[in-house]
């Protein structure tokens, strides 16, 4: 922006001490795989002297070092910070993954920042900023999160700085795409053979001033006269935006009337309005080269954080609540305030076990202190409500694969905390004394089923608590244990999140499992009237077993259950036995007939039967009952019940005609459609579970990420015979 000179905030290998909350800065990175986030990421430490010029810390590992399953998948699985010193300033990078499987660790990073920087790549055109990106600039709009835009790959031969600019405009700015414009063009070297020229430094639209990074450093220079009348135009569409947000009401009348706007007064007016998030500035970064000090546009991009983002004070603590949901007054990023703080992301470390990073909202979080752990809202996905007193362990910094101690954690800064048993993402840390609860973030519900099972005997037993394990770290999974199916299910949010499920499981915990086919809870019923008799007699010496029913079976209307009546006469079954028989037929309707699915929406009359004075007993009667249905069963067809789901998909306006028909492949029953705000529409229908089981990663594939749906059961209903028939070719199951 302006032309000043920076310092490093330390040397390389060392992290930046924090200081007062005005002092810090909370940055997410946002952008789809790919895009160069954690390129971008080394680039900054490296300008910023965190990392050597071969981008090591001191002990050689890179900055942006994370987990063993990340270099294995060469992609970004989960939410890494960085912290760096610049300017005096310490900034907290929250480098998050691209891919839509781990949208849940975004989300923790944008709870956990105040303000995003979207990195995109230059040599993608509009994909660069589709599906999942514009959903998240509009969730950061919608809660008046600052952001900016960084555009990468400009070595491409395919990038187009000016034309990704108009794109962004277009796509990110909505209805004010003034609103997104560049502070920096591009300035281009010499032709390389293939016709593409490389930018080898900046001109700053406001400054006037040529940034050179042809060398390796960052060299200012004025620009040659003949080049100002090539930014005139940028410039002055630049000067327009920002006057246009200015809270100085005159200053458009003076623009308009000539008189020229002095650059403090501009970078002033646009640093507010980047801080309250209605101007996202548009810059161009690139790596450094090899053994060169400072990547391009670095050096801007920090200035922009340091002087445009807000500090934590500036922004709004989330709402806090009593433990029992009564408010509490707004609270203050204040370090003197009462102790909140909220658990964004939980690991398991070999070595020191459970690690929480940890974002201080309020207060000041020191190490050894007794801190209340409270969190509500997860149960469904195997996350307990619960309330309890933890020991806080070492408090820490992550640099590299290091762990540097600090003493000490103050409101809007962010560090790891050690031997935090019992808390879990999305928790709230909060003093013992005063205990509170911080709202939760929303997160997405996860819709793809993988059923597992131990590989073996050694992994039966350290299954369950491998499945807790892995469950408490992330919360954008569900563990289900099916009773109708008999199945550990583990609900992921697509194949690349189960897949590091269970490497994670495998490595962390050592628990080998195996993927079965995922079952859905079929029913079954009868498609007619049919009668059954029970006989069990058995005379072996001593007391025998003597039992003899009749009953008489009808359908009844969907979602009735099983009920038994008795029409017996004359005693002919003893009073003290009719809930026996009752019991057996309701525990034969339970376990089902060959494919093990449940009998319902039956009506089972107990009409006649036998007894004998001596050997008939309460268990006789009700394997009796049992083997009458089983009769019963044997003398009609049973109709099979398949799990209907209303889903709700809401997706962009150009899509929609591919999901109405690709619903309707799915035996799918469309209920209506309704306009959602976005250009969004939103789609209902029923469809049966079976054709939705991996629907999580169609609709993606369908829509190119931009829409999302939501679940919900809502009856059982016969399945078409034909496909009935498939199904029970399939498990082998009698008709």
């Amino acid at each position: 922006m302006g032309a000043r000179s920076h310092t490093p905030s330390g040397a390389a290998g060392r992290a930046p001490s924090a200081g007062p909350p005005s002092s810090l800065r909370n940055v997410v990175l946002v952008g789809h795989s790919g895009a160069g986030k954690t390129t971008l990421v080394e680039a900054l430490a490296l300008s910023t002297g965190a990392v050597n010029r071969a981008g090591r810390v001191e002990d050689g590992t890179c900055v942006s070092d994370h987990d063993e399953i990340e270099h294995r998948q060469h992609r970004s699985v989960q939410l890494s910070l960085v912290p760096l010193g610049w300017d005096g300033l310490k900034i907290n990078l929250l480098d998050t993954p691209g891919y839509a499987d781990f949208v849940g660790e975004l989300r923790a990073g944008l709870r956990a920042a105040d303000a995003a920087l979207f990195v995109v790549s230059a040599a993608e055109g509009a994909e660069g900023v589709a599906g999942a990106t514009r959903l998240v600039w509009e969730e950061c709009a919608a809660v008046g999160m600052p952001r900016a835009i960084v555009l990468t790959h400009l070595e491409s031969a395919r990038a187009g700085f000016e034309e990704m600019t108009r794109i962004c405009a277009e796509v990110l700015g909505g209805e004010d795409p003034d609103a997104v414009l560049p502070l920096y063009l591009p300035r281009y070297g010499t032709e390389a053979p293939d016709g593409h020229a490389p930018v080898t430094g900046l001109v700053g639209l406001l400054s006037g001033r040529l940034f050179d990074y042809s060398s390796g450093e960052r060299v200012e220079s004025e620009p040659e006269p003949g080049q100002l009348p090539l930014i005139e135009e940028a410039r002055n569409r630049l000067i327009e935006g920002i006057i246009a947000e200015s809270e100085d009401e005159t200053l458009m009348d003076r623009y308009l009337a000539g008189e020229p706007i002095d650059a403090k007064t501009l970078v002033q007016d646009l640093e507010r309005a980047v801080a309250r998030g209605t101007f996202h500035p548009v810059l161009a970064a690139a790596p450094a080269a090899p053994g060169a000090r400072q990547g391009l546009g670095t050096v801007e991009l920090l200035e922009l954080v340091s002087g445009g983002f807000p500090t934590p004070p500036e922004r709004t603590v989330p709402p806090v609540t009593t433990i029992s949901g009564s408010p509490r007054e707004e609270l203050r990023c204040d370090p003197g305030g009462p102790l909140v703080a909220e658990v964004v992301r939980t690991a398991s470390d070999p070595y020191v076990g459970r690690m929480s990073l940890v974002r201080v909202f309020s207060g000041t979080l020191r190490p050894d202190e007794t801190v209340h752990v409270c969190g509500h809202g997860l149960a469904d996905r195997g996350h307990e409500d619960h309330d309890v007193d933890e020991r806080v362990g070492a408090l820490s910094v992550p640099f590299g694969k290091q762990q540097r101690v600090v003493s000490e954690c103050g409101a809007g800064d962010l560090a790891c905390v050690a031997r935090l048993s019992r808390a879990e993402t999305g928790d709230t840390l909060s003093d013992r004394a005063d205990p509170l609860l911080m709202a939760p973030w929303r997160m997405p519900d996860p819709m793809l089923p993988v059923a597992v099972e131990a590989h073996g005997k050694s992994d039966e037993d350290k299954l369950s608590q491998g499945l807790a394990r892995l469950v408490a770290e992330d919360p954008t999974m569900r563990l289900e244990h099916n009773p109708d199916t008999g199945q550990v299910v583990l609900w992921c949010l697509g194949e690349a999140h189960a897949g590091v499920a269970l490497e994670r499981l495998r490595s962390r915990y050592g628990v080998q499992v195996d993927v079965v086919g995922h079952r859905v809870a079929l029913r079954e019923t009868f498609a007619g009237r049919a009668a059954g008799r029970g006989r069990h007699v058995k005379q072996s010496g001593g007391h025998g077993q003597y039992a003899i029913c009749e009953i008489e079976v009808e359908p009844l209307p969907g979602g009735t259950g099983v009920e038994f009546v008795d029409r017996v006469v004359g005693g002919a079954v003893p009073r003290q036995f009719i809930p026996s028989v009752e019991k057996g037929v309701r525990a034969q309707a339970e376990r089902g007939f060959g494919g093990g699915h449940p009998l319902v929406d039956v009506r089972v009359t107990l009409v006649d039967g036998k007894a004998h004075s001596v050997d008939s007993s309460d268990a006789a009667f009700q394997t009796a009952g049992a083997l009458a249905l089983r009769e019963a069963a044997q003398e009609t067809r049973r109709h099979l019940l398949e799990p209907v789901a209303e889903v709700a998909v809401r997706v962009a306006d150009e899509f929609v005609g591919t999901v109405l028909s690709d619903l309707s492949s799915r035996r799918g029953r469309v209920l209506g459609t309704e306009q959602a705000p976005g250009a969004r529409t939103l789609v209902r229908a029923e469809v049966p579970e079976l054709e939705i089981e991996r629907y999580a990663v169609d609709l993606r594939a369908l829509t190119h990420g931009t829409a999302r749906f939501s679940r919900a059961y809502v009856r059982h209903e016969p399945m078409p015979e034909q496909v009935a028939a498939r199904l029970r070719e399939e498990r082998r199951e009698p008709a």
